[in-house]
């Protein structure tokens, strides 16, 4: 059992006691706090307000948004990027380099958060947030300034292995909320997050190269003239910073308790004596079968959800003549911004009514096909133009985004339900190590299977553009399965709705 955690303790009469049946039961103890303790106050906190913590979610959507804003920003102008760098012999290489680089953050995640989730159960969830800000704010700036592919790449790898942010914050939206609550929180992670990572591609789409777009306002000789791509990495690197300023004001959820003896207030009766709660072992992560029965689907899903915003970009760039819609950057970054939009309103108005309704699991299931014949029909899409393009890619970008969110949002539920608050951070990084390692491989596999496919346009069965939203079908179905049993196992106090 968590040293942290404020459990009752009741004290029973001892069966060799000849007056047992004469001594009154004891009175119900009261929860006990303890002064100084961050967790006890923010859980006191939690008990006595039955409302919607509305300062604590506003910090989790900001600092969520600044983090995840950088992840995604370059897909708009990494392309163009790669071919600035010269390092692809043909064109049709730029994929593989695009991949690799895009690959890069995801990599260096994988190393390390895990031990940003444990260090986040030690010290507490307040500073890994903080100092992950910081290291968005330095790292994502240099990458910005990067003339050269190793100075990319090398500033890529060291973003996301020191931002932790990912596991302690999962860990912090189940804090600040009282059950009933849970799935707003983690929504309103899941918001910010997944608008940081269409509004990051629609800042990258919008402002890269402002020397080519925007000339009456940019002189060539100005230092975004030199590094056509630093503008967007810094105003994403400003807003890291406003939340770094304002994680001041972020309460710490973590319990911090000196010692294991759990004193117990009564009300009453004063020979009841306080108890000592011994120590219980937490059961291994890895034995847990709810908690990584549940990481297995989220994991199929994020391969899955990375690739598929990989693809998008470079499908929509590319030229027509290789199946792709011929887009420039920022009409990329147009269609992702309406479809952050069109998400903000779905995750803040819509998905609670829906995980009410349907629950975590059905969510999850329906959601995932639904997402198949949606990403059928974009292929066909290349037969399309003007006004009759726009709606209908709109229309598909807005609901994919929206039941990606649902799929990754109930899987989240499901992972913090299984396991005590002593190991919510670490099974959050477990899960987003996992997760990494999947995110890492994804946008390679994307950029090499996206060149592959390209290389093969006059394909009699499934050319080029076909092939590649089949591929992306069949490892969305393989995630659905996952949901099933025997696959899914969910913890015994979980609503199995």
């Amino acid at each position: 059992m968590d040293n942290g955690s404020n459990t009752r303790c009741r004290t029973f009469p001892d069966d060799h006691d000849d007056e047992a049946d004469a001594t009154p039961p004891p009175m119900e103890a009261k929860q006990v706090y303890y002064e100084g303790c961050p967790g006890c106050a923010m859980e006191r906190k939690v008990e006595n307000n039955t409302g919607i913590p509305y300062k604590e979610l506003i910090f989790v959507g900001v600092t969520s948004l600044a983090s995840a804003l950088p992840i995604s920003s370059l897909f708009p102008f990494l392309y163009f990027m790669i071919q600035d760098m010269h390092v692809a012999e043909t064109e049709q290489d730029i994929g593989l380099y695009a991949g690799l680089l895009g690959a890069s953050y995801m990599a260096g995640r994988f190393f390390s958060s895990l031990f940003w989730g444990v260090v986040a159960d030690r010290v507490g969830r307040k500073p890994i947030i903080a100092f992950s800000l910081f290291t968005v704010v330095i790292f994502n700036t240099l990458f910005g300034l990067s003339t050269k592919y190793w100075m990319a790449l090398t500033t890529r790898v060291l973003l996301g292995s020191l931002n932790g942010m990912l596991a302690p914050m999962k860990a912090y939206c189940i804090e600040v909320c009282r059950p009933e609550h849970h799935a707003l929180g983690l929504s309103i992670l899941s918001t910010a997050w997944g608008v940081g990572l269409v509004v990051g591609p629609s800042i990258g789409g919008y402002l890269a190269q402002p020397v080519k777009q925007y000339p009456n306002l940019f002189s060539e000789n100005s230092i975004f003239g030199r590094f056509p791509y630093f503008l967007p990495c810094l105003c994403i690197s400003l807003i890291a910073l406003g939340a770094l300023i304002s994680c001041i004001w972020l309460p710490e959820t973590l319990h911090m308790h000196k010692n294991l003896e759990m004193e117990v207030e009564m009300v009453g009766d004063s020979r009841v004596a306080p108890c000592r709660e011994a120590p219980h072992p937490e059961k291994s992560l890895y034995k847990n079968r709810p908690l990584m029965s549940s990481i297995a689907p989220y994991c199929v899903f994020t391969l899955h959800d990375t690739a598929y915003s990989e693809i998008f970009s470079l499908w929509t760039i590319s030229d027509r003549k290789y199946g792709g819609l011929g887009f420039s950057s920022k009409d990329v970054g147009q269609v992702l911004a309406v479809s952050g939009a069109g998400l903000l309103v779905y995750q803040l108005f819509i998905y609670r009514y829906v995980h009410q309704l349907l629950g975590s699991v059905h969510s999850c299931r329906i959601a995932s096909a639904l997402s198949i014949p949606i990403l059928a029909a974009y292929p066909f899409m290349t037969n399309l133009s003007g006004t009759r393009l726009g709606l209908a890619l709109y229309f598909a970008a807005i609901v994919k985004g929206a039941l990606a969110m649902t799929i990754l949002t109930g899987n989240s539920i499901l992972q913090n339900n299984a396991v005590s608050q002593s190991q919510r951070g670490a099974a959050n990084g477990l899960s987003a190590t996992a997760q990494s390692f999947f995110k890492t491989i994804a946008p390679a596999g994307a950029g090499l299977l996206f060149s592959w496919a390209q290389k093969r346009q006059n394909a009699a069965i499934l050319p080029g553009d076909q092939v590649i939203f089949v591929i992306l079908n069949v490892v969305e179905l393989i995630g659905l399965m996952l949901t099933f049993k025997p696959f899914l196992s969910l913890p015994k106090r979980y609503d199995f709705k």
